[in-house]
């Protein structure tokens, strides 16, 4: 399905580098407090439907795709026939129908492979397919969802711009009446898939400073989509701008479900909820890694994982994703039961983002010298976890969130 230099391979690299290196397919997933015996068989047999086609197919090819900063859209089709793209939305609709922890079991087996692929299913499912099945009309549920499922159609989201990123209440995009339409002036910025999408939701302010939600296509006049293309993160991904001049649209694509902040701010629980699982997936990706070199180097007679400062920081790697494994479990019952606060996904963002980075630079020095290449996943996922622990709020934005959920007291002014 995709073109795979032989250079990216893992028996190249085998035979390259001898025994010491990574072997994809020799994964082992910690699960040191059997969580498995709190998921129900379908989930686990959902998860480990993912965790196959990514040990299989993504594994393989992702560091020469990162290295050439190129996404391998050819994998889109595999996405929609595994139910990546929209599995926790309405299956009326094209989407997969199943619980809230399935959904984040998933994001974290394709997040084990790589976070800007995660970021695409989070953008599409949770940031596009989500506030048209929200706050859309039956026309553009009908619309765009089963495309957007099936990934015959590409999203993208527009709320943060380049003056505009904590405080998004500051934005500067702008809707206006004109007859029976609207008319559309800004520009928006880190938007993932933006370069390839077929359509933007986009958030602006209109004359009374309301904030909108609107459905463009990014093929109108007076949109234009450049790539970001000068990160040394998420290099696997498309990160782009939507540049918004004069773009007239129809009133039939505003959002009529929802108007103000309450719009975007759901949105981003909505997807802030699936990095928490992601960002779990990366850490066991770069804890394997570890164990395998730990298991398969050796200095001074004896493999390094016979040495206490090596096992100490696989303990400490253990550890910290086993907390994190428990604390997304438990956030996932709360949001299959109805009851989960965006308090609570800010608490989980802020915990698993900063444990996924703590365990990819720990795992990063246990790998030596081999740990700077892409014979590991380790520098990618590292680098990848940068953007990851920013976007869709920062580490400090959501302290505040939960210090003020704890406390009574806004610290944020």
């Amino acid at each position: 399905m995709t073109d795979v230099s032989p250079s990216s391979t893992a028996a190249s690299r085998n035979a390259e580098h001898g025994t010491d290196t990574w072997d994809p397919s020799a994964f082992e997933a910690p699960d040191y407090y059997d969580l498995d015996d709190l998921l129900s068989d379908e989930a686990t047999d959902i998860r480990d439907e993912v965790r196959s086609f990514v040990t299989a197919e993504v594994q393989p090819i992702i560091e020469a795709y990162a290295q050439r900063a190129e996404f391998p859209k050819d994998l889109i089709p595999a996405f929609a026939e595994h139910g990546l793209l929209g599995p926790n939305l309405p299956t009326e609709y094209g989407g997969g129908g199943h619980s809230n922890i399935i959904y984040g079991l998933m994001m974290q087996e394709v997040e084990r492979g790589d976070s800007g692929l995660r970021s695409f299913c989070s953008v599409t499912g949770s940031l596009v397919m989500y506030p048209i099945w929200k706050y859309g009309t039956e026309a553009q549920k009908e619309r765009w969802l089963p495309q957007l499922a099936q990934g015959e159609a590409i999203g993208c989201f527009g709320l943060t711009e380049p003056d505009v990123g904590s405080n998004p209440s500051e934005m500067q995009t702008r809707c206006r009446r004109d007859g029976d339409g609207w008319v559309l002036e800004g520009h928006k910025r880190w938007s993932t898939n933006a370069t390839i999408a077929d359509v933007a939701v986009i958030w602006a302010k209109d004359e009374n400073d309301v904030v909108r939600g609107f459905l463009v296509e990014t093929d109108r006049d007076g949109v234009s989509t450049p790539t970001i293309d000068d990160t040394w993160s998420l290099r696997a991904a498309v990160t782009s701008e939507v540049v918004l001049d004069e773009v007239r649209v129809p009133d039939a694509h505003r959002l009529p479900g929802v108007e103000g902040l309450k719009g975007p701010l759901s949105c981003l629980t909505q997807a802030r909820y699936g990095i928490c699982w992601g960002t779990v997936g990366a850490a066991m990706a770069c804890y394997d890694a570890a164990r395998q070199h730990a298991r398969n180097r050796h200095q001074f007679g004896q493999p390094i994982g016979g040495f206490q400062l090596m096992q100490e920081r696989l303990v400490e790697m253990v550890q910290e994703i086993t907390k994190a494994q428990l604390l997304n479990w438990r956030l996932g019952t709360l949001k299959d039961g109805g009851t989960m606060r965006p308090q609570q996904v800010s608490l989980a963002k802020r915990n698993n983002c900063d444990m996924a980075l703590d365990v990819a630079r720990s795992a990063r020095q246990m790998l030596g010298g081999n740990g700077v290449t892409s014979q590991y996943p380790v520098m990618r996922h590292m680098t990848n976890l940068e953007s990851v622990v920013t976007y869709e709020g920062t580490h400090e934005v959501h302290t505040l969130v939960v210090g003020q959920d704890v406390t009574g007291e806004n610290a944020f002014v």
